[in-house]
């Protein structure tokens, strides 16, 4: 399958009150066409800082890229002048913030803000009532009911799950190729998340998209990723298809976050009467401003030995398609 965005050893710090804050280190993945490609990991792994820099949306005085590239179609897009990047960024590659309620402009229609990026993107020449016609079919795209009230209502008229299907129609209205979608549930209520995630898979399957979908939700891979890389403390520490993850998790970071996950049959109520302890992992997410030698994991590892300590294991292909950053990985 073709490679659409390739990250290289992508490295990004950000500055806060005298401390270097490491939020990416050395961090590389791969997106395929027509692929939906999941990154999951605690708060503060570095996954919203991976969908920032892809963009180059790290505000400057807060951060920069160190080092790495960020290739779309083989084009460095780190190396773009702002004008060339306008003509990507939004274009042929959109994102999905998590809150769309931040994210729309409170004071402006529903009409007014998907025609701005009509605008934006090229269609700069339509009449108003072929713009009025777009706006209509992106609605309806997104399968948001009565299209014609809701174009003129107002975002805080909506709710919040009308609120993010109007952000993904503004985020088709450019016919992307590459959908970042930044934890795009997290806001929404558990029946509003399914929904938006069935549209989701059903718009990537329709449109051709590829997907980088950024959570911290294994229910959410499980349901739609093909692929999943997982995040600890700025890197990809193990990279698979989904069915590898799950049934083979080979890091003990990604054990640990699928052992904490309780399933249907261990509850009490459950017809089956299985019980177990939920498992935690020990310890605490390591501060990106003083992170510990060796294998960032070490100190919350059970299965840490003293080679795990001096040196940052590197990311090795135990099988096939199967990587893992663990000196004791064995399939």
């Amino acid at each position: 399958m073709e490679k659409i965005l390739e990250v290289k050893n992508l490295s990004v710090e950000f500055y806060k009150g005298g401390k270097v804050i490491q939020a990416l280190r050395d961090t590389s993945l791969t997106l395929k066409r027509n692929e939906v490609l999941g990154i999951v990991g605690e708060s503060g792994c570095g996954k919203s800082t991976l969908a920032l820099s892809i963009l180059k949306l790290i505000p400057e005085k807060e951060g920069r890229v160190i080092s790495g590239e960020i290739l779309f179609k083989g084009e460095d897009l780190l190396r773009l002048s702002d004008e060339k990047l306008l003509q990507i960024r939004g274009d042929r590659i959109s994102i999905i913030f998590q809150d769309p309620f931040t994210s729309l402009n409170p004071v402006f229609k529903i009409s007014k803000q998907i025609a701005e990026s009509l605008v934006l993107h090229k269609k700069e020449n339509l009449s108003t009532q072929q713009m009025e016609k777009e706006v209509i079919e992106l609605l309806e795209l997104v399968k948001l009911p009565k299209p014609k009230d809701t174009m003129l209502s107002y975002p805080h008229q909506l709710s919040g799950g009308m609120q993010q299907r109007v952000m993904i129609a503004i985020s088709l209205s450019s016919n992307p190729e590459i959908l970042i979608a930044d934890e795009p549930t997290t806001a929404l209520d558990v029946t509003i998340q399914k929904e938006i995630l069935n549209l989701l898979t059903e718009l990537q399957k329709k449109l051709g998209l590829s997907v980088v979908l950024i959570t911290h939700d294994f229910g959410i891979v499980a349901q739609t990723c093909q692929r999943v890389s997982v995040m600890y403390a700025g890197i990809i520490v193990e990279e698979a298809s989904t069915s590898e993850i799950f049934h083979n998790p080979l890091h003990p970071y990604t054990k640990g976050l699928l052992e904490s996950l309780p399933s249907r049959e261990e509850l009490p109520s459950s017809s089956q009467g299985k019980k177990r302890r939920l498992k935690a992992i020990p310890g605490q997410v390591p501060d990106p401003s003083n992170l510990p030698s060796g294998c960032k994991f070490h100190p919350r590892c059970p299965k840490v030995i003293e080679d795990c300590k001096p040196e940052e294991p590197r990311l090795r292909e135990i099988v096939k398609n199967h990587w893992v950053r663990c000196i004791r990985a064995v399939y």
